[in-house]
């Protein structure tokens, strides 16, 4: 028997989850193939199907993947990009981004939605390592990150795996500013 689902477990609606949704709704085009990474309550992957984008989710908490199948989304309980091969012409991605120090951890499912490590990257730059091998010629990554994670450092960890970007939409709250990162392919220099 499957256990009730519990919504304390899913990273709820908040700022930053609002801030990606308004920098998705502005870079989604007529028929891109969408991938929501860590879709927790999956109110981002909703809207946009909602909006006619054929878009699949994925999340890590069994809580996160039935509350996003609730709203009607199609998701895959799934580490980072593990459960999936692509093409997406465009990935979205609000990882665990908060600094936390091993004493810091709370140990339950919520704890995957917040927990970035101790310098906040640890998930960004598995995620990064991992998201060529899904991407579709021409897409785009939309990344939040805060000032908390250091944004030039994570857009050095994109350079190495062959990303660049720019910040395409800025938010200051409660003592950080949430940034969205749009990341493609670099283009070589013929």
């Amino acid at each position: 028997m499957t256990p009730a689902p519990a919504p304390h477990q899913v990273y709820p609606v908040e700022d930053d989850t609002l801030l990606l949704l308004e920098a998705a709704l502005a870079e989604v085009r007529p028929g891109d193939r969408v991938l929501e990474v860590g879709t927790g309550s999956g109110h981002v992957a909703a809207e946009l199907v909602t909006g006619g984008s054929d878009v699949m989710a994925l999340d890590i908490n069994p809580h996160a993947v039935w509350a996003a199948r609730a709203l009607g989304v199609e998701v895959v309980r799934s580490d980072l990009l593990s459960g999936v091969s692509g093409p997406f012409d465009l990935v979205l991605f609000n990882p665990p981004y908060l600094p936390t120090a091993p004493g810091e951890r709370i140990d339950d499912w919520l704890e995957y939605a917040l927990d970035g490590g101790p310098d906040g990257r640890r998930t960004i730059a598995r995620f990064l390592t991992e998201i060529a091998r899904v991407l579709a010629p021409g897409a785009r990554v939309l990344l939040l990150v805060s000032t908390l994670t250091d944004p030039p450092e994570v857009m050095r960890l994109a350079g190495a795996v062959g990303l660049c970007g720019r910040s395409v939409l800025e938010r200051r709250v409660e003592g950080e500013t949430l940034v969205v990162l749009r990341l493609t392919r670099m283009v070589a220099n013929d």
